[in-house]
């Protein structure tokens, strides 16, 4: 598999960016720019990935096309349509976002609405509309899950898939999100191989965290946390992607904020991969 994330720092300018690049020791990466960038930088980014036999994995969304401001819901599907393109144009294989949500505590917030059929139905009917629109050839457009929207979890997950009955939709494999009860965690490696299983022919990219759960605070209480700081079992975990995901895989660690932090994940993760007889 390809060890990866994103690059964090600062730069000017793509020369710059490529010292960060080669200290992180990254495999993957996520999209360093998005369709505002000019094609002639966008084109110096992915020149340096390839002299470093790096791989651009996801090109991010990030933003909710059910805002409840109708101006905002809009810019977000358009945005959506324009990651896509932009996948497709430089053969990044996953545009990833998640579903959205009518609250209005927040983009990515828990909602009561989250999971009505009615928030079902614009869901398949926005995931469509977004790649009719971008017709992709190559890139899928894919869904992170979440522990409070749709999909919560790989069966959820495979149905999503089945109802939105595109094929340029495909699956983003965030385990630890659907980690999002006490069963879950308590089996973590036994359900991360049932995600694995079921959703294996469908993944494009993967990302990797750990997660903790207080073991007696009511109620339950679960985080994630940057891998070494919780409670999964990397080696199994890696072995579990190892044998289901194809050798050159991209798995991204995520949500560290400074380069020391993505330095000490990423030293986590590869001593587990040595245990494992892993290659990354």
């Amino acid at each position: 598999m390809r060890l990866g994330g994103t690059i964090v720092g600062n730069w000017k300018g793509p020369g710059e960016w490529e010292e960060l690049l080669r200290a992180s020791r990254f495999r993957a990466i996520t999209a360093p720019f998005d369709c505002h960038t000019p094609p002639e930088e966008i084109r110096r980014y992915v020149s340096i990935c390839q002299r470093n036999d790096v791989v651009i994995a996801e090109a991010g969304v990030w933003k909710n096309p059910f805002d409840p401001d109708p101006a905002v819901a809009q810019a977000a599907m358009d945005y959506a349509v324009g990651q896509l393109r932009l996948a497709d144009e430089w053969d990044i294989p996953c545009c990833v976002n998640i579903v959205g949500t009518a609250s209005a505590a927040g983009w990515d917030a828990a909602d009561p609405s989250n999971f009505t059929a009615e928030t079902y139905d614009k869901i398949i009917a926005s995931i469509r509309t977004i790649i009719d629109a971008a017709r992709p050839k190559r890139a899928c457009y894919c869904i992170e899950p979440m522990p409070w929207m749709v999909p919560d979890g790989p069966e959820e997950y495979e149905q999503l898939i089945k109802d939105v009955d595109r094929r340029q939709f495909a699956a983003h494999m965030d385990f630890v999100n659907m980690v999002n009860c006490p069963r879950r965690y308590l089996d973590a490696t036994g359900f991360i191989e049932t995600c694995f299983r079921r959703l294996a022919p469908h993944i494009k990219s993967t990302h990797i965290k750990d997660s903790r759960m207080h073991p007696t605070r009511l109620t339950t209480i679960l985080e994630e946390c940057a891998p070494g700081q919780g409670t999964l079992d990397f080696a199994a975990v890696l072995k579990i992607i190892d044998r289901y995901l194809p050798e050159d895989a991209p798995v991204l660690l995520e949500h560290m904020e400074s380069a020391e932090e993505y330095t000490a994940a990423y030293d986590v993760v590869a001593d587990a991969a040595k245990r494992a007889g892993v290659q990354i």
